[in-house]
């Protein structure tokens, strides 16, 4: 059973192998997995450099009833001591361990699927929704600028005027600015970072539009968006465009350069998926050419160097992609519960479908993954015909 089921057996053995270099990646999780599994029984960690086999890792592997292996690959017949196994969660980035899975599927083995569908979803949408923040009110610049300088305190303008900087007022009316609520949001990809980044931009009272020709209706109407059908008509009155893919090769320059040039003069793009889901050279020539500002935690190319123009002028506003290090989020590697909605959006939830094999999770493609069991449905209704 699983850490957070109550029905998790007292008594059950478990154990979790993981080599350190999955710990490189993931330096909580195998800590965090262990002590929920110790409330519901003996739960075994054992770390290893070696690519030694499980049963030479765990002691007595006949009496195990769960078992974890995370970045240890298996040979054929290596699950074969444990003979009282009954779940299994594997995670071979290698993809060696095909054949010792089908052996244990075929003796009752249950096989937990790695759950990309709410992989990042979460952290990364709450990423986007706090560089959209930052980049409409200038936070990063302005908090560098208070720490040289006294001068920023001062908002009162040289004379008087209108349109400008002021006592009650100290965004940069250059570009798009002020809060989210009245701003037309436009989204690319219906995802599970699309798809809960649009919700909350709706919830704080954006105009929210969203572009994504392969998902159902279902994620448009749960996040509040209307359904644009041409990509061409997302862009062209956008305030705040966010393009919300994963990079893959039917995504790459997805965003071309003649739909970042058809952008409105002065808006806000936000980027925290990967880059070149954009045509990037189109879109630095805008940013620094003061045509768009820019709030992203992803470039091309990576590291930012940091002579690199994207990372200075007060436009831009620019941070490294560390959402993958909070450590809170590194037990939903395993864990199979829904990410939580803010509670003006919750919906009554669906039960969630039985577990695929183990295989047939880690054959379907990225997009057909999304939204199996989660808030926001974008399976496809035509499959055959989804690049992402």
């Amino acid at each position: 059973m699983h850490a957070t089921d109550p029905r998790a057996r007292r008594g059950t053995r478990s154990a979790i192998c993981v080599n350190r270099q999955f710990e490189r990646s993931w330096p909580y999780t195998a800590d965090y997995w262990q002590r929920r599994w110790q409330q519901s029984g003996d739960c075994e960690l054992v770390r290893t450099d070696a690519e030694a086999a499980p049963a030479q890792l765990v002691a007595e592997p006949g009496a195990l009833q769960r078992l974890v292996l995370l970045g240890v690959a298996l040979g054929e017949h290596d699950l074969d001591p444990f003979t009282a196994l009954e779940e299994c969660y594997l995670l071979d980035w290698r993809g060696r361990s095909q054949a010792a899975v089908a052996a244990a599927e075929a003796r009752g083995v249950t096989f937990i699927p790695h759950r990309v569908d709410v992989y990042w979803g979460q952290t990364v949408a709450e990423y986007a929704l706090a560089l959209t923040i930052c980049g409409l009110r200038r936070i990063p610049q302005n908090h560098a600028a208070i720490r040289t300088s006294l001068a920023p305190w001062d908002y009162s303008p040289e004379a008087s005027a209108t349109g400008v900087r002021g006592g009650q007022f100290g965004d940069d009316s250059r570009f798009c600015n002020g809060t989210v609520a009245g701003k037309r949001v436009r989204v690319v990809g219906a995802g599970n970072i699309g798809a809960r980044y649009a919700s909350w931009c709706a919830a704080l009272g954006a105009d929210v539009a969203i572009w994504d020709p392969f998902a159902a209706d279902a994620p448009f109407a749960v996040a509040g968006a209307e359904r644009r059908f041409h990509v061409a008509d997302l862009v062209a009155d956008a305030e705040i465009f966010a393009p919300m893919v994963p990079l893959t090769d039917s995504t790459r320059g997805l965003i071309t350069a003649e739909l970042i040039d058809a952008l409105p003069l002065h808006g806000l793009v936000v980027q925290v998926t990967r880059a070149r889901v954009c045509d990037t050279e189109a879109l630095y020539r805008r940013v620094l050419n003061d045509e768009l500002a820019l709030a992203a935690d992803v470039f091309a190319p990576e590291p930012l160097p940091l002579d690199s123009p994207p990372s200075g002028p007060p436009q831009r506003g620019a941070h490294p992609a560390r959402r993958r290090a909070h450590a809170r989020r590194q037990p939903r590697l395993r864990r199979r519960r829904d990410c939580p909605l803010p509670p003006a959006l919750k919906r009554r939830r669906r039960p969630a479908p039985a577990p695929p094999t183990y295989a047939a999770a880690t054959q379907r493609p990225y997009w057909a993954m999304i939204g199996t069991s989660s808030p926001f449905r974008t399976l496809s209704a035509s499959p055959q015909a989804a690049p992402w």
